[in-house]
């Protein structure tokens, strides 16, 4: 089950946090987004000791903890995308599929001639279409 998305800036700003999960959650898993941005910059930094290749944009699995695991993408314009999870045996076709379409969704939301770049992204459409993505990851990962 995902239990938080986020998008962060190039220079580590969070643009956009949605967690699903109680409110008391919320603030640990801010610490964990803000975490995993120390591991996406070290796998950014050094691609030889990551194994990834330049043009790679999904990171995969950032770093395990005890009840979360989290996975991470980069787009061309150095965005990065977090994904925590609670589910233990996440496929990396499932992860990257949700990339994919949570990326066609922040483009069509920055793509809004009203958003400042580089400002929070307030969009209701972002965060209904982002919540739909969530839940047809969670009924695809189940079946």
């Amino acid at each position: 089950m995902i239990v938080c998305v986020a998008v962060v800036g190039h220079q580590n700003n969070p643009l956009y946090i949605q967690s699903f999960t109680e409110a008391d959650d919320a603030l640990k898993l801010h610490h964990i987004v803000h975490c995993s941005l120390d591991v996406v910059d070290e796998r950014v930094n050094n691609p030889k000791k990551s194994g990834l290749t330049l043009n790679e944009t999904f990171l995969g699995l950032l770093y395990p903890t005890e009840n979360y695991k989290v996975y991470g993408y980069l787009t061309n314009t150095k965005v990065k995308f977090i994904l925590v999870t609670t589910d233990l045996d996440v496929r990396d076709a499932d992860v990257r599929n949700f990339f994919r379409r949570f990326h066609a969704a922040y483009v069509d939301a920055v793509s809004n001639p009203f958003h400042v770049p580089g400002k929070k992204i307030t969009s209701r459409t972002l965060a209904e279409r982002v919540s739909n993505i969530v839940k047809s990851f969670g009924l695809s990962s189940a079946g």
